[in-house]
């Protein structure tokens, strides 16, 4: 489906739940709904029923993740930080508070994740891919992604996200705003340092080689960092 069309879309499923909120912001706090299921309405309107993700690049899977990873990215959204309009005019009045509570209830959803993509891709690419989640490039300072995404890569507790169930495309457009600095994280923006120093050929290998494992055994974030993150990360304060 084209941008156009998506936008528009959650533009007018925005326009319809929250057309007041403008308004009420200029003059008084803005009533918000008290049920869960109105407060996420919006949300699953786009990323599934269960936050599960849609079948495209745009809607990722958020169901499962760290709520102060999720509640990091909302503000982004709603802050700057990151930008793609309909998030933007979604999150724009809404408080602190109201985002953490739709955090914690996707980041305590475990919907089955969708099938692994099995494109054809060159055999050299996924083992270029997999050396870099599993290894890294010492030689050019590039830490493991296991590193601080975990060794089953289902996240750390409280601010790292897991990196599967995610389509290849959408991992290389993240990793491609990071390295641009288009998508920012809170300071100091370890990802943005990391993402400056993949080529073209490393988001592609490490896209395709993470869209093709499958859901581990237990998919929940681990509780805790196995040891030092190999970098100083403003998510994941140590």
């Amino acid at each position: 489906m084209h941008r156009r069309t998506i936008g528009s879309s959650v533009l007018l499923v925005l326009y319809v739940m929250w057309s007041g909120a403008a308004f009420a912001a200029a003059s008084a706090p803005v009533a918000m709904p008290s049920a869960m299921d109105e407060r996420i309405r919006a949300c699953t309107s786009c990323h599934g029923v269960q936050g599960q993700g849609l079948n495209n690049d745009y809607f990722p899977r958020i169901a499962g993740k760290p709520a102060d990873y999720l509640f990091n990215q909302l503000t982004a959204f709603r802050d700057g930080g990151r930008t793609y309009p309909p998030m933007g005019y979604l999150l724009a009045f809404l408080p602190d508070d109201y985002l953490r509570k739709i955090s914690q209830y996707f980041a305590d959803l475990q919907p089955p994740y969708p099938d692994a993509d099995h494109t054809d891709v060159p055999a050299a690419t996924l083992a270029a891919g997999e050396r870099l989640v599993t290894h890294g490039d010492p030689a050019r300072k590039i830490p493991a992604c296991i590193a601080c995404h975990g060794s089953r890569m289902t996240g750390t507790q409280p601010g790292i996200p897991g990196l599967l169930g995610l389509h290849a495309s959408y991992i290389a457009g993240q990793m491609g705003t990071w390295r641009s600095g288009t998508r920012h994280a809170l300071a100091p923006d370890c990802m943005h340092t990391i993402a400056i120093k993949l080529s073209d050929k490393d988001i592609t290998a490490v896209s395709s080689w993470l869209a093709r494992q499958p859901r581990p055994a237990d998919p929940r974030p681990a509780a805790s960092a196995a040891g030092p993150l190999p970098l100083a990360c403003g998510s994941q304060p140590q």
